[in-house]
């Protein structure tokens, strides 16, 4: 079972419907993941921007209320009673001074106040023995010390001031480019819109190949409708268009061999009368069997003709009723024809093709093999008529040659029966014509069968 899956889904992938699909499971794939990392970065720098905001904006307060109120604002920096500021120690360097922090701070205190600032270890702003948030905020116990940022700027009056500005520490969000959960569902949702895409793309391709294979067996098949995009469109009217000029060509080819067949009656008319009057008897009958071979050679072409050439309309029909039809009428006629069995049920067919489909292989049963015996039967979605003859059958290399033109058995050489060698050539155009096939095997006990299979 594994060796199957596998053998479908290589063929899947073979498919036009199939690259497409992986093709756009792939590029969607990445293409999701890239935006989520854009996403992600994009977040990172909204974080990092807001917590430079929330520097600025403390900053700026802390430099209002020393402006407004030096003294004051000095003692509550020093004790510690603004949360979030406080005096920085003295001697710290800013070894990794931020560019835009300055620059933000400059726009917010004024260029003359040659900002500098820069983030460093919470220990060199506050000592670390002396700061404990749990105990002035509920819910923070055990959370990590603030990030500290150093602060210098000249106020208005000249004087360099250095502040130490503190912010609870907040946990950038977790990535989740790499989380199992999500790349499943973006796997699973660019594959399920890959299949609908692919499946949508192929399905004007599968009904041409369709029509395709249809018009291979079938000269008189149904045309496609022509819809869907541009293009699909100009390709199923192309393939209409030459759809009907071919079967116009067949069309002009069967009134070509009916003409000449009607105008050949008139010159076999006026020799069979002349050859009547052949007075050697022992001639006589033998030119009369050449013109019969030759009169009936010339239906039969055009009987060949035809049948590749039937525009007659499909019919649903009782296909047992047909079938012990015929054999009524065959032995009505007295010939040894059996309807043995039936398939019951209804098949779309193309009655008077299957008709004269069966009466050939029935005919040339009675002829070469003594009687025919009528079966039908269904399997796997098809119904299978077989024929079977009482005759010598033929040989197992022969028997796909017996249905070319002109080819004929052993009991149909020469001092054998009459024919033509075309009666199973007819039975299989006729087929074609109504999508079933015509096949011959040598059966178990003698004789031959004759097997049209077509859908059910």
């Amino acid at each position: 079972m594994i060796g199957a899956a596998l053998a479908r889904g290589r063929r899947f992938l073979r498919s036009l419907a199939g690259q497409i699909f992986l093709l756009l499971t792939v590029g969607m794939s990445i293409a999701a993941m890239l935006a989520l990392l854009v996403a992600e970065n994009s977040r990172h720098v909204d974080y990092r921007r807001y917590r430079l905001q929330r520097v600025v904006a403390s900053a700026a307060d802390i430099a209002q209320r020393l402006a407004h109120e030096p003294g004051r604002a000095e003692r509550m920096l020093a004790a510690r009673q603004i949360v979030g500021a406080t005096l920085a120690p003295t001697g710290v360097a800013l070894t990794e001074p931020d560019p835009a922090l300055a620059q933000a701070l400059a726009e917010k205190l004024g260029q003359t106040s040659h900002p500098e600032a820069g983030q460093v270890p919470f220990g060199l702003c506050l000592s670390t023995d002396r700061f404990d948030p749990s105990r002035r905020a509920a819910g923070l116990a055990g959370s990590p010390y603030p990030d500290c940022w150093i602060v210098r700027y000249s106020d208005q009056r000249g004087a360099r001031r250095s502040l130490a500005i503190y912010l609870p520490r907040l946990d950038k969000p977790p990535s989740i480019v790499g989380n199992p959960l999500y790349l499943l569902l973006i796997l699973l949702s660019s594959a399920g819109l890959a299949i609908i895409v692919a499946r949508f793309v192929a399905k004007p391709l599968r009904r041409l190949a369709v029509a395709a294979e249809a018009f291979s067996v079938s000269l008189d098949p149904e045309e496609i409708p022509e819809s869907g995009p541009e293009e699909v469109r100009a390709a199923l009217s192309t393939f209409n268009l030459m759809q009907r000029r071919v079967r116009a060509g067949f069309v002009e080819r069967t009134q070509l061999l009916a003409a000449i067949s009607h105008d050949l009656q008139t010159p076999l008319t006026r020799l069979r009368l002349r050859l009547e009057l052949v007075e050697n008897e022992e001639l006589r009958a033998r030119l009369l069997q050449d013109h019969q071979a030759m009169l009936t050679l010339v239906r039969e072409g055009l009987d060949l003709a035809a049948s590749t050439e039937s525009q007659e309309e499909w019919s649903v029909i009782d296909i047992d009723s047909l079938l012990a039809s015929m054999a009524d009428d065959t032995q009505d006629l007295g010939l040894p024809v059996q309807f043995l069995s039936g398939c019951g049920g209804t098949v779309r067919v193309k009655v008077n093709a299957l008709t004269r489909c069966i009466s050939n292989l029935v005919s040339n049963a009675v002829k070469y093999g003594g009687s025919a015996d009528i079966r039908c039967a269904r399997a796997n979605g098809r119904v299978l008529i077989t024929v079977r003859d009482q005759g010598p059958g033929i040989a197992a290399e022969q028997l796909d040659q017996m249905f070319e033109p002109f080819t004929r058995g052993a009991a149909g050489q020469p001092g054998g029966r009459p024919g033509t060698g075309i009666g199973l050539t007819i039975a299989r155009s006729l087929a074609l014509s109504f999508e079933a096939s015509v096949r011959l095997s040598n059966a178990a006990g003698g004789g031959l069968i004759a097997t049209v299979d077509m859908k059910a």
